[in-house]
């Protein structure tokens, strides 16, 4: 047996018995998690050593990619231990989980965003400080570029791909749920703002739109910032478009009501600005808040508050409502609630 042939079988005895270690548990103790840990990394230390060897032949590196998928599939035992993250971020959890979502094969880079997704989702208080640890770190080894990154890279065609974007959109709303700075600091730093404004405008609607439009809902609430940044876009045009497709229709199913809902809260949000307000008038979202009023389906009362929050402080948007006739069509709108209380 040559010399290469007796590591092969060292390291491949090695790898067994790491694996037989933490196969079967269902709790992780601190040992047992370094050493999952410990599986992983060489698994992908592996991989990229035999993609850097034969490049051109991926006959001889879809074994080790075969394992570095099981590999990673076995980390989502640390799910269930968010207590040892501290412990195990010095370690490189969070910077070996990174560089995963950067794989040239889009299946890994997809399971290091479904496993990223279990891992930083957490509704127990007592797991709070475990899931922001690895939360900082995944920041410090510039995750949320990267997840950002892989949405254009992802073909949602592909029924795995576009589930690897809603996993990758999970994990930016874990990361700003754990740390709400980050609302500001992603738009700064990545596309994302750009990639869910050409998202919630393409017409056919489907889970991940509905997704996009509650991902830019929470980036612009709270952010003046994000805010004048998607103003700045032509965000406001862009908005617009995305509702004036139910101007003369109602959403078939309650998923397409709720994000018909997300779209006009973005809208909301993104009139805060004063300069938004002048692009809405300019765009002519008066005159459609108008038509969509005068239809009477389920945007109705949407438009209505989305006029509220055009024309508050802004007399050149209450200029256009009067000179376009709104005031008619929101006398018929009080008179038709009134008419409903009588009934009632």
């Amino acid at each position: 047996m040559d010399a290469a042939a007796a590591a092969q079988k060292r390291k491949r005895a090695e790898q067994e018995e790491e694996q037989a270690a933490t196969d079967g548990l269902d709790v992780l103790d601190l040992r047992a998690a370094k050493r999952l840990l410990l599986g992983f990394e060489r698994r992908l230390r592996d991989n990229l050593e035999a993609r850097m060897k034969h490049p051109d032949d991926p006959a001889r590196f879809a074994d080790s990619e075969l394992a570095l998928h099981a590999e990673t599939d076995r980390l989502r035992l640390l799910a269930g231990a968010p207590e040892l993250f501290p412990d195990l971020v010095p370690l490189g959890l969070a910077s070996s989980l990174s560089s995963l979502l950067t794989h040239e094969n889009a299946d890994l880079a997809a399971a290091a965003a479904s496993l990223l997704a279990d891992l930083t989702d957490s509704d127990d208080p007592s797991d709070l400080a475990g899931v922001q640890a690895l939360a900082d770190a995944l920041v410090e080894a510039n995750a949320l570029d990267l997840l950002v990154h892989n949405l254009s890279r992802l073909s949602e065609a592909d029924p795995d791909e576009a589930e690897a974007v809603h996993h990758s959109l999970a994990v930016l709303e874990n990361l700003i749920d754990l740390r709400p700075h980050l609302a500001d600091l992603v738009c700064d730093r990545t596309k994302v703002l750009r990639w869910l404004l050409a998202r919630v405008k393409a017409r056919d609607f489907e889970a991940n739109k509905q997704y996009a439009s509650e991902i830019l809902a929470i980036l612009l609430q709270n952010s003046p910032a994000n805010q004048k940044r998607l103003g700045q876009m032509n965000g406001v045009d862009g908005l617009l478009q995305a509702v004036a497709m139910y101007k003369s229709r109602d959403p078939r199913t309650t998923d397409e009501e709720e994000m018909l809902e997300n779209l006009f809260d973005c809208l909301c949000c993104v009139l805060m600005p004063l300069g938004n307000k002048e692009r809405f008038v300019k765009a002519e979202g008066v005159e459609l808040m108008i038509i969509i009023m005068k239809q009477k389906k389920s945007a109705y009362s949407s438009a209505i508050r989305t006029l509220d929050f055009a024309m508050t402080r802004f007399p050149p948007a209450c200029e256009r409502f009067v000179d376009v006739l709104g005031l008619k069509t929101a006398f018929a709108a009080f008179m038709d609630s009134c008419e409903q209380e009588k009934q009632k």
